[in-house]
């Protein structure tokens, strides 16, 4: 395989924002299911996967999730098609045996649980990152963001369960006015050593 054409990566990186607004268009369940095929093909440690998805998509569940986010976040959830909760499934090594099937001791790996929580952090933050390529892939725009109650999130969506929230992010078809000037990247040297 060689490098992807300079649309592609002008679509992944270059060209891609993170977006405050959206455009008035739907995002569909199909994309939805779109986003998640391509995502969890992404690395995990021992194929893991431990993010858990929660996809508001309703006006209840977008105002459940803004009650636990900074002033300055909620009407970005509010206003977006789809806003996303990444969260992390601390009771994933009961899936390892299926995920990683040809070592069958791999779920003692996390029994620590130190371990399993730096883990499920790790690995669902790498397909947070996951989500937002995916979602990029497929033609739409997201906002990642912090700013929000973690507690509160896992209280009102996790209740019961070993999910905790991650982080969560905006989706949908991006409005250019929402962006603010690309910010400053540093090139390679200042921030990268080849030892």
């Amino acid at each position: 395989m060689g490098e992807l054409p300079q649309q592609a990566l002008d679509q992944l990186f270059f060209s891609a924002r993170s977006y405050n607004g959206y455009l008035d268009k739907p995002v569909p369940q199909a994309t939805l299911e779109r986003i998640w095929e391509l995502m969890k093909m992404g690395p995990t440690s021992a194929n893991i996967l431990p993010a858990r998805i929660i996809w508001c998509t309703s006006d209840a569940a977008k105002q459940k999730l803004a009650a636990c986010a900074s002033a300055q976040n909620q009407p970005k959830i509010l206003s977006a098609p789809v806003t996303v909760i990444i969260g992390m499934d601390l009771d994933f090594p009961e899936t390892v045996p299926e995920l990683f099937p040809h070592n069958p001791g791999a779920k003692d790996w996390f029994a620590d649980p130190v371990a399993r929580e730096t883990a499920a952090f790790r690995n669902s933050s790498l397909q947070g990152g996951y989500f937002i390529l995916a979602a990029r892939a497929v033609g739409l725009d997201t906002g990642p963001m912090s700013g929000f109650d973690n507690q509160a999130v896992d209280a009102a969506f996790f209740a019961g369960t070993a999910i905790r929230s991650n982080f969560i992010s905006t989706l949908g078809h991006g409005d250019p006015a929402s962006i603010f000037p690309r910010l400053p990247r540093p090139g390679f040297d200042r921030f990268n050593t080849i030892v």
